[in-house]
């Protein structure tokens, strides 16, 4: 499952990330509202943790987004804003929950926990190609039903091809869904990645073809049984 963590001091961010990549959760973060909304375009996320003083205005206005582009995501507002009417403004704009800081980690990964149970019978279909199999809910994935263990970028490169299985995936899509928009990476980090995972699934018997189009993007379908 991913979280998105949208909190604009860095090592509390960072922390948080380490924080839920302890309890085997993948999480984004954006230290922007405008960061915020680019990826909640690229990626779907179970939980978003939202801080309210963000340097580009009040993370409570990023609620109606999340609720219009993924109605299912839990939001916590996570903040120093602490007065009763914060809170009650916090929850009345669609917040699932409201935790002021300085908190407990410990009581912050009980509420997560609880409100991905929440999600339990919300769980996305496994997504069939050929005999590729990946299933979203616990990223597993399967050839001709064995199970692939991946790196975690791989996972996140596969997931958003298979989700567009035949259709065009630009590479600024990619970039912000796998590598979270780091402007540090170029464009050879992504093919470099894309190449890797070719040969990953060619050596495990996947029937499928990861496609290049040159300057744009990739694109994934099952293998022509004739080449």
């Amino acid at each position: 499952m991913r979280i998105l963590i949208v909190e604009d001091h860095a090592d509390l961010a960072l922390e948080l990330a380490e924080q839920m990549a302890r309890s085997g959760l993948f999480a984004d973060c954006a230290r922007t509202l405008k960061k915020a909304h680019e990826l909640l375009t690229a990626q779907k996320y179970e939980l978003a943790l939202l801080d309210r003083k963000m340097p580009d205005g009040d993370g409570i206005t990023l609620v109606p987004a999340i609720r219009s582009a993924q109605p299912s995501t839990r939001i916590l507002m996570l903040t120093a804003f602490d007065a009763e009417d914060d809170k009650v403004s916090g929850l009345d704009a669609g917040a699932d929950d409201y935790l002021t800081k300085p908190f407990n980690p410990n009581e912050l990964m009980a509420r997560i926990r609880a409100h991905l149970r929440r999600l339990g019978g919300e769980c996305d279909p496994a997504i069939q190609l050929a005999n590729l199999s990946f299933s979203p809910s616990n990223r597993e994935v399967m050839i001709s039903g064995r199970v692939i263990a991946l790196q975690r970028r791989e996972l996140d490169l596969l997931e958003a091809l298979m989700r567009r299985a035949g259709r065009m995936v630009t590479r600024d899509r990619l970039l912000q869904q796998v590598y979270g928009g780091n402007d540090d990476l170029h464009w050879n980090n992504l093919n470099v990645l894309v190449s890797q995972m070719r040969r990953r699934l060619k050596d495990q018997g996947a029937q499928v073809e990861i496609h290049t189009t040159r300057g744009v993007g990739y694109f994934i379908t099952t293998s022509d049984p004739c080449s």
